[in-house]
């Protein structure tokens, strides 16, 4: 009963300091919120546990009743390549939450709304007993009136219930994603309940243009006042719509902007204002500078309505196969984040709502890595997460869970344009990603051209819709997975992929050439571990292949990371891509996939992988373009005392001349250094070049390590790309296990 006085108290207080200076007044309702299960449609007779919100069910306490089947730790991989999502080893069931808020008396003249922004899946609101409303929209915000139902001055029981993933109705915009196994349910972002005036902003759209200097501001406004009765009742209210915009930092005014409107009554009216913005500061991830804006909704009764958005001044565009940010050509650098499946993982708990964690895992090692750019991969992220990437600078790839094919037309319109409205604002947004690794023509054709009516400042991603499929095609999503192994009915067939030759050329980099858009390779690998070190579902083979069936933790590791610090060389050597995103960063510890950390993924701990990524990712470096002589099993070994020809692949993503040297040497099993040689180098503007280099090989047979460290011009650290060498014919071969440097 003390607790419920403090709540009460503190809302009270909250609606006092507020109301008087904002049309507009929230009750945040996250936090602990009673819950229970039940396997049919009627609540629970009584609540038994409680849930924090934002969270999926696994957070409630006591667990759920099979919290264990969705949580299993495997104590070794089986090889496995998808899973049917109807394969249920658990009986589904509703899940319900329950909160009692007070409602201040001094809100009773004002319009009430309830906003869920994300709740998986099919979504039913009560309260005080009445149906406010059900969404099947699992991704964009769920919004019902709710002044039916509200007791101004007293205590409202606010009841909502969270259907399976297994129940979502055909029509639902809400892909598959083979490579789960279980769709947590839940309410996995922010619960408010706002008032205002009868007319009222439902979304806000700040669309900038550097190349035009100006802003153009596009709102969705909701009349509640009841709709025509009688003839000659009014349709319609005249609004004004007044912007001003602010440096976030400062809270300097800058710009202003208003326009007279209509509104419908009961129903949402779109409407748009542009102003000029001749004098600003671009917004990019080296120096993420951002604004407010804050729409004013004034109708004849006075102020109606106030909402306000960060944004920042950003151009993103793609003009030949390249990308540009800000009119000037820009390479991206990165990975992927697959929250979806992350939130399967046993050790996942209340991370993905904890700020702190996903700072240091979006801001402190992205900065350290060279990382400028991530693609959030089969399904978007809570609301903060965006804001974070806006604040700290990172461009994003905006990516839906739409993978196997699900939803009928008319839902993925309605769910797909809300999306646009809903997250718009955000200038680390770059890129929305409709489609992942598949086609649909009504997506493809119909409605992306729709939705860049809407949003003209952003390109389009639809998987497999690449040129010929679509109308206008703006970039494509190449996956080059070039060392996978495909297992037969006799074992794994052999492998003639060139680790380390970055003059290798597949049929998927000869598409990459011969496209006319950009091409982001956005996956590659396929070298994936769990956080214990074991091969992950899709990689048993992989590892089989390489290492033998019995290779232990450190040697999976050690491989992982020369692997991927190789193949990343080799994509960013590709003069035909406009950027290379690593897969992948956060996952699910015992999926099909795997991430680069190990231990309890709450401590963040770093893999070797992501390491040496410090390096494979520099954006000025100088690569050795060489097969491995370590672990592919055609290389031979080369004559002691010999020469040996190879070239050096100049990277330089900057638009300015790099100048530095490059020193060469090889370093013994011990680590001696046994030959060195230092080359001055330029790498100049975008450069992707070669430089032909000649070395002598040691007298002494064994294996080695060559090493190519860039140093430039005015800077400490050197970038270090590496190959393993053999030298002479020996029954076995020791080498030099190189550290990397570690992560802060």
């Amino acid at each position: 009963m003390k607790h419920s006085f403090i709540l009460i108290l503190v809302i009270i207080l909250s609606v006092q300091s507020t109301s008087a200076q904002n049309p507009r007044t929230t009750i945040n309702l996250n936090g602990t919120w009673e819950f229970d299960q039940t396997t049919t449609a009627f609540p629970p007779e009584k609540f038994t546990r409680t849930i924090p919100v934002p969270g999926l069910i696994h957070l409630a306490e006591p667990k759920i009743v099979e919290y264990d089947k969705f949580f299993k730790r495997p104590d070794k991989p089986e090889a496995k390549e998808q899973f049917n999502l109807y394969n249920l080893d658990y009986t589904p069931r509703y899940s319900w939450y329950r909160k009692k808020v007070f409602i201040p008396e001094e809100l009773e003249n004002k319009e009430g709304m309830i906003t869920i922004k994300k709740s998986q899946y099919v979504t039913q609101v009560y309260i005080n007993g009445m149906d406010m409303g059900t969404s099947m929209a699992c991704y964009t915000p769920i919004e019902f009136p709710v002044n039916k139902a509200i007791k101004f001055g007293a205590e409202n029981e606010i009841l909502i219930k969270v259907g399976e993933r297994a129940w979502l109705p055909a029509e639902a915009a809400g892909g598959t994603d083979k490579e789960k196994e279980h769709y947590l349910p839940g309410i996995w972002d922010d619960v408010l309940l706002s008032f205002t005036g009868v007319i009222r902003i439902s979304r806000l759209l700040v669309l900038p243009s550097v190349a035009n200097k100006k802003i153009t501001i596009k709102t969705q406004v909701r009349s509640l006042l009841p709709a025509q009765i009688f003839y000659g009742d009014p349709m319609n209210d005249s609004i004004n719509l007044e912007v001003e915009i602010t440096e976030k930092i400062t809270g300097r005014a800058v710009a202003t902007a208003q326009g007279r409107f209509t509104a419908k009554r009961d129903n949402l009216t779109e409407m748009a204002i542009e102003t000029p913005f001749p004098d600003f500061i671009s917004w990019t991830p080296e120096k993420p500078f951002l604004y407010t804006a804050t729409a004013r909704l004034k109708s004849s009764k006075g102020l109606s309505d106030e909402v306000s958005h960060q944004f920042g001044m950003r151009d993103f565009t793609a003009k030949g196969k390249f990308f540009y940010l800000n009119g000037e050509k820009y390479f991206l650098r990165g990975t992927n984040v697959t929250l979806q499946r992350f939130f399967e993982d046993p050790d996942c708990d209340n991370l993905v709502w904890d700020k702190e964690w996903v700072k240091k895992l979006l801001v402190s090692y992205p900065k350290q890595l060279n990382w400028n750019a991530m693609r959030i991969c089969v399904g978007i992220v809570p609301d903060f997460w965006y804001d974070i990437a806006d604040e700290n600078g990172l461009l994003l790839q905006n990516e839906w869970l739409y993978w196997q094919n699900h939803g009928w037309d008319d839902q993925i319109r309605k769910e797909y344009t809300d999306w646009v409205w809903t997250d718009g604002n955000h200038p680390s947004i770059a890129i929305w990603d409709a489609i992942n690794e598949n086609t649909d023509m009504f997506i493809g054709n119909t409605l992306i051209p729709e939705l860049k009516k809407l949003d003209p400042t952003r390109i389009w991603d639809a998987g497999y819709m690449r040129e010929g499929l679509m109308k206008s095609d703006e970039m494509d999503e190449p996956h080059p997975y070039e060392g996978r192994i495909i297992s037969n009915e006799k074992g794994s067939e052999k492998t003639s992929y060139p680790l380390g030759n970055l003059d290798y050329k597949p049929q998927a980099l000869k598409m990459i050439k011969e496209a006319g858009v950009p091409q982001l390779a956005n996956e590659y690998g396929w070298i994936w571990l769990w956080r214990n070190g074991l091969p992950s579902k899709l990689t048993v083979d992989v590892y089989n292949y390489y290492l033998g069936p019995n290779s232990t933790p450190l040697q999976n590791r050690r491989f992982q990371a020369y692997d991927m610090q190789l193949e990343t060389e080799w994509l960013r050597s590709e003069p035909d891509l406009a950027g290379v995103l690593a897969f992948c960063y956060l996952a699910n510890n015992f999926g099909y996939t795997g991430d680069w950390f190990v231990g309890n993924i709450k401590n963040l701990e770093p893999a070797p992988t992501l390491e040496w990524f410090v390096n494979a990712f520099a954006p000025s470096s100088v690569f050795i373009n060489l097969t491995d002589e370590r672990y592919v099993k055609q290389a031979t070994p080369h004559k002691p005392g010999g020469k040996l020809s190879f070239k050096l692949a100049k990277i330089n993503d900057l638009s300015l001349d790099v100048p530095g040297k490059v020193t060469l040497s090889i370093l013994d099993s011990n680590g001696k250094t046994v030959w060195e040689r230092i080359i001055p180098v330029v790498l100049s503007a975008f450069d992707r070049s070669s430089l032909q280099v000649e070395i002598s090989l040691p007298e002494k047979e064994g294996g080695y390590l060559l090493l190519a460290e860039f140093l430039a011009d005015g800077r400490k650290v050197p970038v270090i790309s590496r190959r393993f060498i053999k030298i002479g014919f020996l029954p076995e071969y020791k080498y030099f296990e190189m550290q990397p440097v570690k992560l802060k």
